[in-house]
């Protein structure tokens, strides 16, 4: 693992981002901002699934108005995750026509590509920049591959074509957007925001461009990363490349919040990012959030698919009890679930596993062993297996995990 991390710590509310801080959650709405309720019933169901930063679009005067009365709503129903305004082209002007907007965000993001184009640009910048200051809010500079600003991609394709030994075009773009993230981070410090008060990202829909830019800005600075594919796509395709990008970048030690920005399914869950974010780094063992399932994929020994109902019935369960587990019990998130499908290997990972169930296969006698903490406590058998294993597990966190204080 590169030792690499940031040396500044940047915090939002009682999240923290950066130096030795765990690698933050982040998710983003996709709701109308100006609908308070349904960006609030959003933001809820983001923070539940365990979302640590929700981003939300404050793109018109409707949302900026709308982010206070937002911010009422979580508050009133305990829900404490910051948000984060997503500004493109008006932020300045927004913030500045809705004063009330800032205070109600825990951090703000700006496109250095579209906060102003020519002789507007760096005065449009310098203004929200003096807004986030009044209200010791952090800021992400967040470059965007689909916006980069295009004066300085110029500027630099022009002296690449004048240099003795000119770089491909891609280089030269991955390059830009370096620079385009730097250059705007030195020019938030130098209007007064503080160095601990920036996160920088860098976004791209390449796997290879995304591993490329992120390597060549963690050499070159040290401010906290965000990580995330700008457009990871839909469903298999979007989880893959997300975790082929980020698992390489989080492995080198790069990284220090993420988000699976997926096209979520007609009618899908928007939670399904927060999900995958979390499966990825819990996977690499970066980060525990859930209690893990090892199931088996199936065979021919595994004919019937019960046990595959079975471990999608026990992923299901967990998931749903892991919010009130997280308040009540220390260590929770760590346990592993064994659901396995024959006589195999169901066993010996079931005996690996804090809690486990080897299930019959094709042929097999029709009893299911429970193992806990390697020993075997139970035998299963009947119509009732999937109910009676979740009691066990149930019994098993109360028994194993402490209560917090």
């Amino acid at each position: 693992m590169n030792p690499r991390r940031p040396t500044h710590l940047v915090s939002i509310g009682k999240v923290r981002i950066g130096a030795a801080a765990p690698i933050v959650v982040q998710s983003m709405t996709n709701t109308d901002t100006g609908d308070v309720e349904a960006t609030a019933a959003q933001v809820q169901d983001l923070a539940r699934a365990g979302s640590e930063l929700v981003r939300i679009t404050v793109n018109d005067d409707a949302a900026a108005a709308a982010v206070p009365r937002i911010r009422e709503r979580l508050d009133a129903q305990g829900v404490t995750v910051p948000l984060v305004g997503d500004f493109h082209f008006n932020g300045h002007k927004l913030l500045k026509d809705h004063p009330a907007c800032a205070p109600s965000l825990g951090k703000l993001r700006i496109n250095p590509g579209n906060v102003g184009r020519g002789s507007k640009r760096d005065p449009q910048f310098a203004e929200m920049i003096e807004i986030a200051c009044r209200h010791a809010k952090p800021v992400r500079i967040g470059v965007n591959w689909g916006s980069l600003d295009q004066d300085l991609l110029t500027r630099l394709m022009d002296e690449n074509s004048r240099s003795a030994a000119p770089k491909a075009a891609i280089e030269v773009m991955r390059e830009a957007i370096v620079v385009s993230a730097l250059e705007s981070a030195r020019r938030a410090e130098e209007l007064g925001l503080p160095a601990d008060h920036i996160v920088i990202s860098a976004k791209v829909s390449g796997v290879q461009d995304l591993i490329a830019v992120y390597r060549n800005l963690a050499a070159r600075c040290r401010y906290p990363l965000h990580l995330g594919l700008t457009e990871a796509g839909m469903g298999s395709k979007g989880i893959v490349a997300s975790t082929a990008a980020m698992g390489v970048l989080l492995q080198e030690g790069i990284g220090d919040t993420i988000r699976v920005s997926l096209t979520p399914e007609p009618g899908g869950d928007r939670t399904r990012e927060v999900i995958v974010a979390q499966e990825i780094l819990q996977t690499m063992g970066l980060r525990a959030f859930t209690p893990m399932v090892i199931a088996c994929p199936g065979c021919g020994r595994t004919t019937s698919t019960y046990f595959q109902e079975l471990a999608q019935k026990i992923q299901g369960y967990l998931r749903q009890r892991m919010p009130e587990w997280r308040q009540q019990r220390v260590g929770v998130a760590e346990m592993t679930v064994a659901v396995m499908g024959c006589v195999v290997n169901g066993p010996g990972e079931s005996k690996h596993a804090n809690i486990g169930i080897s299930l019959p296969g094709t042929g097999e006698r029709p009893v299911a062993p429970v193992y806990e903490d390697g020993q075997k406590t139970v035998t299963l058998k009947g119509e009732r297996i999937a109910e009676e294993f979740q009691e066990l597990v149930e019994r098993y966190v109360e028994r194993s995990y402490r209560e917090k204080a």
